[in-house]
């Protein structure tokens, strides 16, 4: 991680992390949580166990939050609060709504993500003009499109977008995935195109094992270099 300028104006300084950097801090703490709740590392991450590391992590997570006065299409808050732990709201559509499993469960490592890669932002001593120790929180609201894909230019959201991914798919157990996709079906093609047959495929098989959407499946392939954009692709990850 190195400091970089931040251009939204609300830090002097703000973090710049290499993809690789996040995908090692996810992983590690995945890895260390499943280990200590239940001994074992396996996947999918059930919704149950995102729930309860993040009220780890949280002074509260409220999984049935009204967010309609937070502004359009919001599903995720985190509040920032120097001297404590943050607090997480997720609204309660996706927790009551009966086809929301997937949307649910990338917002809960979305908003995870801000709290293990910028809680210490809101904490640090250069940033009391944010607000004082008990005051006001600073709310970060997150909207629908960016829970997943955020533009770079948004880079708190793109972080944490990133992050979701992570932790949901980590990297040493994508990689055995895409593996055993190739090898059972004797391809030799190491990257596949996005829109090819192999390139859905591989995408189904990523769904089925880590319990995501098609579309988080996809964009977590792309940014580890196991799809290529078009119907071609070059050397994996």
């Amino acid at each position: 991680m190195k400091w970089v300028k931040d251009r939204s104006g609300k830090f002097a300084e703000r973090p710049h992390y290499l993809p690789d950097e996040m995908d090692i801090q996810c992983e590690k703490v995945i890895t260390e949580f499943l280990g200590t709740k239940k001994g074992r590392v396996e996947y999918p991450l059930s919704t149950d166990d995102i729930t309860v590391l993040i009220e780890s992590m949280t002074q509260d997570l409220d999984l049935y939050a009204d967010l309609t006065s937070e502004g359009a299409d919001v599903e995720g808050v985190t509040d920032f609060f120097r001297g404590l732990r943050p607090r997480v709201r997720i609204e309660k559509r996706l927790t009551t709504g009966t086809r929301m499993t997937n949307r649910l469960r990338t917002t809960l490592t979305h908003e995870l993500g801000h709290v293990v890669f910028h809680d210490f932002l809101f904490q640090g001593a250069s940033n009391t003009s944010l607000f004082d120790r008990g005051s006001k929180p600073e709310s970060h609201k997150c909207k629908r499109d960016n829970i997943v894909g955020a533009p770079n230019s948004d880079w708190m959201e793109w972080q944490a977008g990133f992050a979701c991914g992570a932790f949901l798919m980590p990297p040493s157990a994508v990689r055995e995935c895409v593996r055993g996709y190739v090898q059972s079906r004797g391809l030799s093609i190491p990257r596949f195109g996005v829109n090819s047959v192999e390139g859905q495929g591989l995408i189904t098989a990523i769904v089925e094992r880590f319990g995501v959407s098609h579309d988080a499946a996809r964009v977590r392939l792309l940014q580890k270099g196991a799809l290529s954009e078009g119907t071609t692709g070059g050397s994996l990850f």
